[in-house]
């Protein structure tokens, strides 16, 4: 791809982390006022459509025996965990520690890759994930003075996060992007009805929809935009700013939230922050060797 293409990807890219930012600010207002079951039906219910739409569009549906496949059903209880956990994090947790640890979820597939699916991992690389997640517990810091136990909803949430992407890696080829997108949104859904039957549900008000619609917004807008990054410019080049989220939600934290990190959180940050980079840069540097070899004969 041409420079300007990558410029373009580039751009995407930082304003879907923007999008985020802003989906995660409208998601911790909805938290705080209305039962977790309540948002996380809503994000399901009212996310799902948008991709059974574009499935739709491909000539494909998305009620067919693929869904009950066993690496989309574990995609499906890794999305489904990550959400909950995510929605309690959101609710409790400053917006910037919630952002900081979840930058940690490329090492925790790169981990679980290596521990259950047998990829080759370098002591490089290795190295990068034991210094990112130093970072995590350093913007955690258990058993320390200002040790949040409600931060802990975080590390569930890179846990499922990182079972639903390791289990997309398995699913058929011939299912697409739309179709395990919204069969993983129909369980955020049924998962939220769940949570609601016991009588976890109140009716919104004006401003309570409004915070929900906003987060369905620019959760939908920031996908769409992710999507159209890494198909824009080259994975390798746009891939290093999605930690732009980051910033973005350390940006919101502090003028919507007043929320103000710390020093441990903002060196735990750059611990997990550096680390992904540079597994990022080790992983480039692997595959363009691995091309100049050219195939075996």
């Amino acid at each position: 791809m041409d420079a300007s293409s990558n410029l373009r990807g580039i751009a995407l890219m930082v304003l879907s982390m923007a999008f985020f930012a802003v989906e995660d600010m409208f998601l911790k207002w909805a938290a705080s006022d209305l039962p977790v079951g309540m948002v996380i039906f809503v994000a399901g219910a009212f996310g799902a459509p948008v991709f059974v739409i574009m499935a739709r569009a491909e000539g494909r549906r998305t009620l067919v025996r693929a869904a009950l496949h066993p690496a989309v059903l574990l995609r499906n209880a890794g999305e489904m965990a990550g959400t909950f956990a995510y929605i309690h994090a959101l609710a409790v947790v400053d917006l910037s520690t919630v952002s900081a640890v979840l930058q940690a979820l490329p090492l925790a597939v790169t981990l679980g890759a290596a521990l259950f699916m047998g990829e080759a991992v370098g002591w490089r690389r290795w190295t990068a994930i034991a210094v990112g997640f130093a970072g995590v517990i350093t913007v955690i810091r258990p058993g320390m003075e200002g040790f949040q136990p409600q931060a802990l909803w975080v590390l569930v949430t890179v846990i499922g996060l990182a079972v639903r992407d390791l289990a997309t890696r398995a699913i058929p080829a011939d299912c697409s992007s739309a179709q395990v997108s919204a069969w993983g949104l129909m369980a955020v859904g049924l998962l939220g009805v769940m949570m609601m039957v016991p009588g976890g549900a109140v009716v919104p008000d004006v401003a309570q929809v409004g915070t929900l619609f906003g987060a369905l917004v620019f959760g939908t807008a920031g996908y769409w935009l992710v999507v159209s990054a890494s198909r824009t410019g080259e994975v390798a080049v746009v891939s290093p700013f999605r930690y732009t989220r980051l910033v973005f939600a350390i940006l919101i934290g502090a003028t919507v939230f007043g929320e103000v990190p710390d020093a441990l959180t903002l060196i735990g940050a750059t611990l997990i922050i550096g680390s992904g980079l540079y597994a990022l840069a080790r992983e480039r540097a692997r595959k363009r060797a691995l091309s100049m070899q050219g195939p075996s004969v």
